[in-house]
């Protein structure tokens, strides 16, 4: 960067860097051209990647991945009483605009406590194994402030839409979101993460087709030799497993008995619910911009009395 030449936004270097390809001009060919290319695709600067890559692996050491309270090791879950979701969706052709969740539901009967979402904007570009930088401040920010509003409906433990240390370096959107808010958290994912040797090979749809009922699973083992999760047949009407991971402070086993317990259909309802809070919000956004324009954030927080004693 030149003295006294302040530093453009990533999408900013990208628009800039889009104009030089299509003008022809500043093209040169090799390493220029790739980062060019990056550039153009939102990708951050290199020092950006170095001190994230220095921040997963400062955080990732404080991850606990065994049971740390009393209902986790119960059977059947005594002592459990509220299980929250959160996960960022995003508009439909709209990269940088999402809305961030969070539900908290009574437990055992999944019933609907609290909920809030809000719409945000994503400044930070989309790169693979670097999401919760993207969209993690987002979540903990819906999570601080049901701690500050209403403490007695904090979830005992997250549900993610994401995977937890089944990830590249072992770090993903639910360990990062556990460790900054020091709540036990589960990555349930819906894809495979295909990461230290897993594939969705033959191999791998074999063992999906052996799971015959509901709460069948079998672990995914990496080339590294570690157990990186479980595939989890979660209803018997359907063929398709989640991908359950250890997040924080929950042992694989648990986190998997509970992804199960919590699924009335293939989804667990602490995730499923999120599609329901994300609609509403939108559709609150649509009504809004259709009478100001420049309304864009807006938010939603709803309690349900009727459980929250």
């Amino acid at each position: 960067m030149r003295p006294g030449k302040a530093r453009a936004s990533p999408w900013q270097r990208g628009r800039n860097a889009l104009a030089r390809l299509a003008s022809g001009s500043d093209v040169q060919k090799g390493a220029q051209d790739e980062t060019m290319a990056q550039e153009a695709a939102g990708w951050p600067p290199e020092e950006t990647l170095s001190l994230w890559k220095r921040e997963q692996a400062r955080l990732k050491a404080r991850v606990v991945d065994r049971d740390t309270e009393a209902w986790q090791r119960d059977p059947a879950f005594s002592g459990l009483r509220r299980v929250g979701g959160v996960d960022v969706s995003f508009v439909k052709g709209d990269s940088v605009r999402a809305c961030a969740s969070l539900v908290v539901l009574s437990y055992p009967e999944l019933e609907v406590l609290y909920e809030e979402s809000r719409m945000v904007s994503l400044t930070a570009p989309y790169v693979s194994g670097f999401l919760a930088f993207r969209e993690v401040p987002f979540l903990l920010e819906l999570v601080q402030q049901l701690r500050e509003k209403e403490p007695g409906l904090m979830p005992q433990v997250l549900l993610v839409d994401g995977n937890g240390v089944l990830h590249h370096r072992g770090f993903g959107v639910a360990c990062h979101l556990g460790v900054l808010t020091d709540l036990p958290c589960v990555g349930v994912a819906k894809k495979l993460l295909q990461v230290d040797g897993l594939e969705n090979n033959a191999l791998h749809k074999e063992k999906i087709r052996l799971l015959q009922t509901r709460g069948d699973s079998f672990p995914l083992l990496g080339d590294s030799g570690t157990v990186l999760g479980m595939a989890l047949r979660s209803h018997d009407r359907s063929t398709r497993p989640l991908y359950v991971s250890v997040g924080h402070r929950m042992s694989l086993e648990a986190a998997v008995r509970l992804t199960c317990c919590c699924c009335r259909f293939r989804i667990p309802e602490p995730v499923r619910q999120l599609s329901r809070v994300v609609l509403r919000e939108r559709t609150q956004e649509t009504v809004s911009q259709a009478f100001s324009p420049r309304n864009f954030r807006s938010c939603c927080c709803r309690q349900h009395s009727s459980w929250s004693s």
